[in-house]
């Protein structure tokens, strides 16, 4: 399904695939040879998102444009199913597994590889040629590796990276009531929106 969404419709080559259960929204710029597949979501929310040539987006993945950080993607990268990228940056031949979430302000390095359920957090810049494990966390600017049990390890990375600044535009401690407030504002705009023939 394609969508207009606050004035913006995707646009989608020839050569491109959309498969009928996939949904475009807004402005997302697919390249050469695109392929989406059954149940991924791509929505510009206030942001683009741009992939090259020879893109797969798997079956059921997200991806997110954001203002500060729209999305983008180099040619022949591989979005997993059910991965998650929001508002970041994933340069050419990089292979984004199944469950990987890679989030605003993000850099994933070229011909990097992002292994199943791993993230890469927030305002973090994974260095090319790199390999993330099964469940680990990329982290900083370069990224550091971390394995689930170094949590402590990684916060002290992490806290200073901003996520609720640079996700929601709040500080930290901000309630979430405040917080989904604002959310629930943000994307009321869909109520506007407009399937595309």
């Amino acid at each position: 399904m394609l969508l207009e969404h606050r004035g913006r419709r995707p646009v989608v080559p020839e050569s491109a695939y959309v498969a009928p259960s996939a949904t475009l929204c807004g402005a997302v710029v697919l390249g050469d040879n695109a392929r989406v597949l059954h149940g991924a979501v791509l929505t510009a929310e206030n942001g683009e998102i741009r992939t090259g040539a020879d893109v797969v987006v798997m079956e059921n993945a997200l991806v997110r444009g954001r203002a500060k950080n729209p999305a983008l993607l180099g040619d022949s990268v591989l979005i997993g199913p059910h991965a998650h990228v929001n508002g970041a940056t994933i340069e050419d031949e990089v292979f984004v597994a199944t469950g990987v979430s890679i989030f605003p302000g993000a850099v994933a390095g070229a011909r990097s590889e992002l292994r199943i359920n791993s993230v890469l957090h927030v305002n973090s810049r994974l260095a090319p040629e790199s390999v993330v494990p099964i469940g680990w966390i990329a982290a900083g600017d370069p990224a550091q590796l971390f394995s689930p049990d170094r949590h402590e390890e990684l916060w002290a990375v992490q806290r200073d990276l901003d996520f609720p600044g640079t996700v929601y535009g709040v500080p930290r401690g901000t309630p979430m009531r405040d917080i989904m407030s604002r959310q629930a504002a943000f994307y009321g705009t869909h109520k506007t929106d407009r399937p595309l023939d």
